[in-house]
């Protein structure tokens, strides 16, 4: 049968019992040599015993061939990818190195993938190694008051976990039922259908584990290096505050409890709990510790837990660290946590002056004459004086030719500055800047945006924090609302439990009435039936008379019961048909009226003569069992009435139930919707910085751009003209 196909429909596995049946004959449903006739534990009644869980029954078989003792995993729900997890989980197993555990906690096994025939079909198996230990709960049982013991076996725990975290195993299911305790007080882990190894990363789980060890936010799906971190938290809390405080045990745990000191109801509802307010309020710093750390851990997602081993010091030498002086701290690249590094050239750091980074500019805006420049400075006077003597020699030219030095000064002064690098370099900054600038979002309106965002998220925030105690009332009062509905539909039937008991009496008369008249019944008829027309005929009837009504049906007073009057037309004289027992009326030949009456009157005096010897009342053995039937009628309705208060009651704690579930799925409903309102608050936070930094760079930015504008105009024409003979 295959099981692993990801395509085929899910096959329907055994039950328990059918595999408990099929292990009657382990010679016939095995083919592994280890487990061919293979002797199974029997129970008291000779059937191989199971230990049952959720998608397994496990049997301890004794191999026929090696003596070997064996715990079997026979399943009894399908899972998805089973024999691959299985394939992956142990490969991941075998690689480690016991001498590297903590302790031998895990166990070898092999996966069978066709190993059992039950009926027509075979199924997989898990052949695992036996160990002779117990449950954590049945040791704690036996051993709580020794406290160094718990507390050994709590530090035992803790490097347990701390094997797996750094191998990236979970088990998935750590709880009191999985872990066992050997001989010499190490534990053993069992159970790996949830186990989660690195080749298995990317398959969703196949359990939630068990309720009482699990966070509330743990789904079905979920799998990964996290599962174990919860229940992990838990079980170290329990050991540490038992090893604390022994009568912690006898308090806090049930006898035969699915728990050790905490259930799911402490994790979902901690306000609630007493049992954790009772580890909250403990006076030894450690359990209030671990308990408030439990808590807290509650609501948390899976992937933000802690390791438990991330807490426990590991007891080795601790390594040499080597520290440096505090020295200044290297400046973070461009935009990595400052600036964007597109920014960096050209605003200026917070501490740098305000300039312009890529222009560095003298007074004048200009630095170091060219060639170009000591040219110009010297043609300008010549030029100018030129023009100066054209215009006053008093010859005839036109203004224009005597104004043409004036122009060529110019014309080469503007040249001259048109070549200066500062110009070119001025206008670039200010491009880039105003670039910069175009290209972030104006502060105010991103600030306005950000506002009603806010707004309209605190509003909603408020609505919905205030409909949470409403959606609370709704629940208590469907509550409140079964409860009464229970308790009228108790007194409902309890009128009439007590209406049907009242009429008991009266049932009695009226049965033991009814027999008698049954009785009496029989007696007249029985009687009737034995009196025969043709043994005693009535006056007028001969043999061929009664040959003739025993032709019709008559034979005795039992077969008719009157006659009734008939007018016959024909011969205008009356007649008389006879009336059958069973309603049907008969006309025989030769009975007239005259003879039907005395036929009656036979009749009626064999009647009366019965009547007078009918029984009078019932036997001893009659009326008892009429008086049995009506006692067991009163026991049934009186156990009906008794019963009444129990079904109440289970209405009761399944509203009572449904209410607690209600307020859990509500609590955790609003606790994760105030954690996401926390985490957007913080985003918020986070934009709202955001959007100051922006703001500053903004404005810097804006400081920026008209700083080099300023530049700019420093390196105006005029500027330029006094740089030449100035230099400044």
């Amino acid at each position: 049968m295959n099981v692993g196909s990801a395509t085929a429909p899910q096959p329907q596995f055994p039950s328990g019992a059918a595999y408990a049946e099929a292990l009657q004959h382990t010679h016939l449903c095995f083919r592994h040599p280890e487990l061919k006739g293979a002797r199974p534990d029997l129970t008291k009644l000779g059937l191989p015993r199971a230990i049952s869980g959720a998608f397994a029954s496990v049997f301890s078989l004794t191999s026929a061939a090696s003596g070997q003792r064996y715990a079997v995993k026979c399943f009894t729900r399908y899972v998805p990818d089973q024999e691959r997890r299985y394939q992956a989980i142990s490969a991941r197993l075998a690689r480690l190195d016991r001498a590297e555990l903590s302790q031998p906690w895990n166990l070898g096994f092999e996966y069978l993938s066709d190993a059992i025939s039950v009926g027509q079909e075979r199924y997989p198996v898990l052949k695992m190694e036996w160990i002779e230990a117990v449950t954590l709960s049945s040791w704690l049982d036996d051993n709580h008051t020794d406290r160094f013991a718990v507390d050994r076996l709590a530090d035992r725990f803790a490097a347990l976990t701390r094997d797996l975290s750094q191998h990236d195993i979970a088990h998935g299911d750590l709880q009191h039922g999985n872990l066992l305790v050997a001989g010499d007080d190490t534990l053993r882990l069992v159970d790996y259908d949830g186990m989660y190894v690195p080749d298995l990363a990317g398959l969703g789980g196949t359990e939630r584990g068990h309720r009482n060890y699990q966070s509330p936010l743990r789904g079905n799906d979920d799998f990964g290096v996290e599962l174990d971190r919860f229940s992990a938290w838990v079980i170290f809390m329990s050991l540490k505050a038992i090893a604390t405080d022994p009568t912690l045990w006898n308090r806090l745990h049930q006898p035969s409890g699915e728990f050790l000191l905490l259930t799911e109801e402490d994790f979902s509802s901690p306000g609630g709990s007493a049992g954790l307010q009772t580890l909250l309020a403990h006076p030894d710093q450690v359990v209030s510790g671990l308990a408030d750390r439990v808590r807290s851990l509650a609501f948390q997602p899976l992937e933000l837990l802690p390791p438990l081993s991330d807490a426990i010091p590991k007891q080795r030498t601790a390594p040499t660290v080597t520290t440096t002086p505090p020295g200044p701290t290297a400046a973070p690249p461009g935009g990595a946590g400052g600036l964007p590094g597109w920014m960096t050239d050209h605003v200026p750091s917070p501490t740098e002056p305000t300039s312009i980074a890529t222009v560095s500019t003298s007074p004048n805006g200009f630095r170091g004459r060219t060639a170009l420049d000591v040219v110009t400075a010297l043609l300008w006077p010549l030029l100018l004086a030129m023009s100066a003597v054209l215009f006053t020699a008093g010859l005839p030219m036109p203004t224009a030719v005597a104004g043409a030095p004036v122009a060529a000064a110019l014309l080469l002064t503007a040249f001259a500055r048109s070549r200066r690098v500062e110009r070119a370099q001025a206008r670039a900054a200010l491009s880039g800047l105003t670039q910069q600038l175009g290209r972030l979002d104006d502060p105010v309106r991103a600030a306005e945006k950000l506002r009603k965002e806010k707004e309209k998220f605190e509003s909603a925030e408020s609505e919905r924090s205030a409909a949470h105690p409403k959606e609370q009332d709704k629940l208590t009062a469907r509550y409140h609302a079964e409860l009464k509905e229970a308790e009228q539909r108790k007194v409902r039937k309890q009128r009439d439990i007590d209406k049907k008991i009242g009429k008991l009496a009266e049932d009695l008369s009226k049965a033991l009435a009814k027999a008698l008249t049954d009785k009496q019944n029989a007696y007249v008829r029985d009687r009737l039936s034995r009196r025969l027309i043709a043994d005693s005929p009535p006056h007028g009837i001969g043999p061929t008379l009664a040959a003739r009504l025993a032709a019709v049906g008559i034979r005795s007073a039992a077969d008719f019961t009157g006659y009734r009057t008939v007018q016959n037309n024909s011969f205008n004289s009356t007649g008389a048909v006879l009336v059958l027992s069973n309603g049907r009326v008969v006309n025989v030949t030769g009975i007239g009226e005259a003879k039907a009456i005395g036929l009656d009157v036979w009749r009626r005096d064999v009647v009366a003569s019965a009547v007078a010897r009918q029984p009078k009342a019932l036997g001893t053995a009659e009326r008892q069992q009429i008086e049995q039937g009506i006692t067991r009628r009163r026991a049934q309705l009186t156990d009906q009435r008794r019963a009444l208060e129990p079904a109440t009651e289970a209405l009761r704690m399944q509203a009572r139930k449904k209410l607690e579930d209600g307020r859990s799925r509500l609590t955790q409903k609003h606790t994760l919707a105030g954690q996401e309102a926390a985490r957007q608050r913080q985003e918020f936070s986070r934009r709202a910085v955001t959007l100051k930094q922006n703001s500053a760079i903004h404005e810097s930015l804006s400081a920026s751009v008209e700083a080099a504008r300023m530049s700019l105009r420093r390196l105006a024409y005029a500027h330029y003209v006094r740089f030449l003979y100035v230099g400044r």
